[in-house]
């Protein structure tokens, strides 16, 4: 199917504002039938993370990215997308990930943030350090097996 949206892709180091994105793909538009957003957060792990700090290499990172957002805007009816990714260090409870996938219908909206969250999880070029709280080494975090299995079902 072909989007109707070019998708906005953003990595940043600060936060973000999550009506602020909605009102940017909705403002004036009677076509949007369904906004649906994710927000991710960082977690603390049961008491033992101090933060998450994430890497890329700028300019890669936004590409990759970008063409994944291009692949959900293919595939869905879409009226909007925003993916946004937050780099540097996290600590628990900020915000990490924001996408805003806006469409006539609801199910569209879903699926393509759903996609999207499965791809950032699993393959976007993000590297994710984990620092522990007290004494502990920080260390790198990779994808787990599940989120490799959660973007399998999308190929096509």
């Amino acid at each position: 199917m072909a989007g109707a949206c070019q998708p906005m892709v953003r990595l940043q180091e600060a936060d973000f504002d999550l009506s602020a994105e909605v009102e940017r793909l909705t403002a004036g538009r009677r076509d949007v039938g369904a906004v649906v957003t994710f927000t991710g957060l960082c977690r603390d792990e049961g008491g033992r993370l101090e933060a998450l700090e994430l890497e890329h290499y700028p300019g890669m990172a936004e590409a990759e990215i970008g063409r994944i957002a291009d692949e959900a805007a293919r595939r869905w009816p879409l009226t909007g997308l925003t993916v946004i990714h937050r780099f540097g260090r996290i600590r628990p409870g900020e915000n990490i990930v924001l996408v805003v996938a806006a469409s006539s219908h609801r199910r569209a909206a879903f699926e393509a943030a759903d996609f999207l969250m499965d791809f950032l999880k699993s393959r976007a070029p993000l590297w994710k350090k984990e620092h522990a709280a007290g004494d502990a080494a920080a260390r790198w975090v990779e994808a787990k097996q599940q989120d490799h299995e959660d973007m399998q079902r999308w190929q096509r």
